[in-house]
């Protein structure tokens, strides 16, 4: 009785940690156009702009709309238009209706940190309601040499994947933002706001930051 029971309870524990580890991020939504929803377990919510997802996770791409999906392992990214339906994998997606995506590879550490645009964007609307408190701007010169190789390679791989993007998309800038802010580089940040306001003049997100960032810069 004693080892069904050890049994009975390791399988548990096995099935635990095997649902745990099938509900962690594995990629996050970096493009949205038009009407897009998913379903995870038995809840179906429409998809929004970096958003992440999990394995697992059914996506329904609605005729018109498209849906761009970036992997954290491996980098892959998948761009799907519509109509077609997909389920989320661990490092790909399995379509099942619809044209093939088309398929891209972003350079490594840039799909983790896109993802962190959404508290990005917090932390940009809370600073600029004075609602938290943010250390000093620093300048390239203030770095260590450590961090100062880190900004460098982010500006190489930024300029890498401007070539290759089209002109309305910010996933580019967003990731060198992310950097930036990571430095409290607000002067550089100044700039690169400025460009994504021109690639995407209506993005209320982009406003968010570009306020957060004049804020910075004229208070510093």
């Amino acid at each position: 009785m004693k080892t069904s029971i050890r049994t009975l309870g390791f399988a548990a524990l096995l099935g635990f940690f095997g649902a745990a580890v099938a509900a962690e991020d594995v990629g996050v939504v970096n493009m949205l156009s038009g009407e897009v929803s998913y379903t995870s377990g038995s809840a179906t919510s429409k998809v929004k702009n970096f958003m992440k997802v999990r394995e697992g996770d059914k996506f329904t791409v609605h005729a018109g709309a498209q849906l761009r999906i970036v992997y954290f392992q491996g980098g892959r990214q998948e761009a799907f238009g519509g109509p077609a339906t997909l389920t989320v994998g661990s490092q790909s997606s399995a379509q099942q209706t619809g044209q093939q995506p088309q398929v891209t590879t972003l350079p490594a550490g840039v799909p983790q940190k896109i993802a962190q645009t959404p508290e990005l964007v917090q932390i940009a609307r809370l600073g600029r309601s004075g609602g938290v408190a943010v250390r000093g701007a620093q300048s390239m010169q203030r770095l260590t040499p450590q961090a100062q190789a880190e900004v460098r390679q982010a500006r190489q791989t930024y300029e890498q994947m401007r070539k290759s993007s089209a002109t309305d998309d910010i996933v580019p800038e967003l990731y060198l933002y992310s950097v930036l802010q990571d430095h409290l580089l607000y002067d550089d940040m100044k700039v690169l706001v400025a460009d994504m306001q021109k690639r995407q003049p209506s993005n209320p997100d982009v406003a968010v930051m570009a306020e957060y960032v004049k804020a910075k810069t004229e208070t510093k």
